[in-house]
């Protein structure tokens, strides 16, 4: 929440994305690649945007804390594996940025039903936290979510420039 964030941390997130619109480049914002889907790669900790079948960026992830194996149900600290969609974007998350994973789908929702468990959701795409509890290095070398997907925080900037809503979003083992 907002009110809850030091201002140290406002000023510099502010200041990051004011960095970001306001720097001369060669780039226009149009012209910047857009991912027609996106790859997640858990075993290897890799995130990939892909056009016409090939990756053009990758970026390093963390994971949910207990990253092996599709996610079952919440509170599992696992990451779902499988096809979904990126849908709503959140500027205010308590993560810098953050991009929803359409995870649970039908399929996870039916095996969710089958077994009497409730799946969970908010499964993100998000930078860092924007209240650390943690050191700097402990998020750059751990997985660490309750299931999302996190990536260092430019990275995150360049991840919600080169997607759009309704991205595919394939997440491997």
């Amino acid at each position: 929440m907002t009110k809850n964030r030091p201002i140290h941390l406002l000023c510099s997130q502010i200041g990051m994305i004011l960095l970001v619109f306001m720097t001369p480049t060669v780039m226009q914002a149009g012209e910047f690649p857009i991912a027609d889907r996106v790859v997640i790669e858990k075993a290897v900790r890799k995130l990939h945007l892909m056009q016409n079948g090939k990756a053009f960026r990758t970026f390093k992830i963390a994971l949910g804390i207990r990253p092996v194996g599709d996610k079952k149900k919440e509170g599992d600290f696992k990451t779902p594996e499988g096809s979904y969609y990126l849908g709503g974007r959140n500027q205010r998350s308590d993560f810098f940025l953050s991009i929803h994973v359409s995870y649970p789908n039908a399929a996870d929702l039916r095996e969710a039903s089958q077994t009497g468990n409730d799946p969970g959701g908010a499964i993100m795409i998000h930078g860092q936290p924007n209240v650390p509890t943690r050191s700097e290095a402990y998020y750059r070398t751990q997985d660490w979510t309750n299931g999302c997907i996190a990536v260092s925080n430019s990275d995150m900037i360049d991840i919600w420039l080169m997607t759009g809503e309704n991205t595919p979003i394939e997440i491997r083992p």
